[in-house]
């Protein structure tokens, strides 16, 4: 009896001396600001396509190893003569009007039915379906039927369609690529207005003629667009999807800065991620390169090699009023290695009705917290960061520095903990250069609503997995290696 007891007090004990202590965090760490400077619109990363050699229909239940890896871009790349300081400035803008219109949707949105009945006769000019947060970020390139077509593709996590350009055109953007002529595509095929497909749309139109489902998703930037659902064959380098449903948009207007449309990457059934889960067995992952200090390109992987060994996991949360978005458990927030004691867990509580809580999107750039805790880690990191000569604010950033003629600097660190995975942020996640003079600022930002966003500022350098399949989202660190 003796023994165990002894034996039970020392793997009390070593329990309890093993378990990781805040305390052990670091409380500063090292930011070179020269190596940083504001990002310029470089050429993108893609190289020319060639043929595809393998293929699979949605829902074949093909080899569960399957995966695909596919460079990203920002979509800066496809703007041209702007300088870096105006290229800031209007992501700084589009990011404003996502943000907004994100937290607009979470607030007001009625409980989704399960299908929607076709409207006859196409749409009235009030309907506003999908969602209404811009454009995203990031792009890759991606042929569309058959023949394949190579277009620009935007990806956003925080959508659930995926549609195209389409001719002919009664209203087409400018684009870089030809717009896609579904009639010169072998694989391209309309959807009845009595499909289940049209059915999953938030609202969806019917062409009363032909009998074919229509769509229409509109941004909270102003930008839409509307045409016919169908269903295409999408090529991923040398790999062909079949049968994924698609817009095939005639009438699109917006500030979709040059890509052909979207591959929506949210969690809803009609995204990408949705449509060809069995093929990739629901699983994807990112990493965005850190644009101001690497050449490396951003990649975006599906399948199971989407999921990084070094990962560390939190659970998904289901809002019951909206699928798309990806919510996770904000527990609280460390700065200069000491849990902030006025960012509770309660600020990012999702309530019973889908009220309140914490996303992961790769379409925002700033991470915004709900005031109360924003408040709370800035007046810390100020206190940390006191040595150093403070800027100006800047746009919507309050905290800013005059690290000019710096060669480096110590900065208090910054942990954000999650429910099951504390993720320590590089420096350059949250201080980044905002001109070419040596200001920089602590890129956090409040927000008035109750939803907080992780953006993909923060998100920078660490592969980020969606394991849908394990209901969990994951981060490893130097991910983009």
């Amino acid at each position: 009896m003796e023994g165990r007891r002894k034996a039970l007090l020392y793997t009390l004990c070593f329990f309890f001396f093993s378990l990781p202590s805040l305390s052990s965090l670091p409380a500063y760490q090292t930011l070179v600001p020269t190596s940083h400077s504001l990002p310029s619109a470089s050429p993108t990363s893609f190289q020319p396509e060639s043929e595809p050699v393998s293929e699979s229909l949605i829902g074949s239940g093909s080899d569960s190893d399957s995966s695909i890896t596919l460079n990203l871009d920002h979509i800066d790349a496809l703007s041209t003569n702007r300088t870096p300081e105006e290229l800031f400035s209007s992501r700084l803008q589009r990011d404003s009007r996502r943000v907004k219109s994100i937290a607009t949707l979470a607030a007001r949105i009625p409980r989704r039915n399960t299908t929607h009945a076709p409207r006859p006769g196409g749409f009235s000019s009030s309907v506003v379906s999908g969602l209404s947060q811009g454009s995203g970020e990031y792009f890759t390139r991606l042929g569309v039927g058959t023949p394949a077509r190579y277009v620009y593709m935007v990806l956003d996590t925080g959508s659930d369609i995926v549609w195209l350009q389409c001719a002919p055109c009664r209203r087409c953007y400018s684009q870089s690529d030809p717009i896609f002529d579904p009639r010169k595509s072998r694989t391209y095929s309309t959807i009845p207005c009595s499909s289940p497909l049209c059915r999953r749309l938030d609202s969806a139109g019917c062409n009363t003629r032909r009998r074919t489902c229509l769509y229409q998703v509109s941004y909270g930037d102003g930008s839409f667009t509307v045409g016919d659902f169908a269903t295409e064959t999408l090529t991923f380098r040398r790999n062909r999807v079949k049968g994924v449903a698609v817009g095939c948009g005639h009438d699109n207007e917006g500030l979709f800065v040059g890509a052909a449309g979207l591959l929506g990457l949210g969690k809803g059934r009609l995204s990408f991620p949705g449509q060809t889960g069995r093929r990739f067995n629901q699983k994807f992952s990112y990493c965005l390169v850190d644009r101001s200090a690497s050449s490396k390109p951003s990649s975006v992987v599906f399948g199971n090699a989407a999921v990084s060994r070094t990962a560390k996991f939190t659970p998904l949360l289901s809002n019951p009023k909206l699928d798309t978005f990806y919510y996770v458990e904000l527990l609280g927030i460390s700065v200069g290695g000491t849990r902030v004691p006025g960012v509770a867990a309660s600020l990012f509580k999702l309530d019973p009705i889908g009220n309140g809580g914490v996303i992961i999107d790769s379409g925002t750039s700033v991470t915004r917290l709900v005031r109360p805790a924003y408040i709370a880690m800035r007046d810390a990191f100020r206190v940390g960061a006191k040595s150093l000569k403070r800027a100006p604010d800047y746009s919507l950033f309050d905290t800013c520095f005059d690290l000019s003629h710096q060669n480096e600097v110590k900065v208090p660190t910054v942990v954000l903990h999650f429910r099951g995975a504390d993720v320590s942020l590089p420096a350059t996640n949250y201080l980044i250069p905002v001109d070419t003079n040596g200001k920089f600022c602590f890129a956090f930002a409040g927000t008035m609503s109750g939803l907080s966003i992780i953006g993909n500022i923060q998100q920078q350098g660490f592969r980020v997995v969606y394991d849908l399949m394990g209901s969990r989202v994951g981060f490893a660190p130097r991910g983009c290696a």
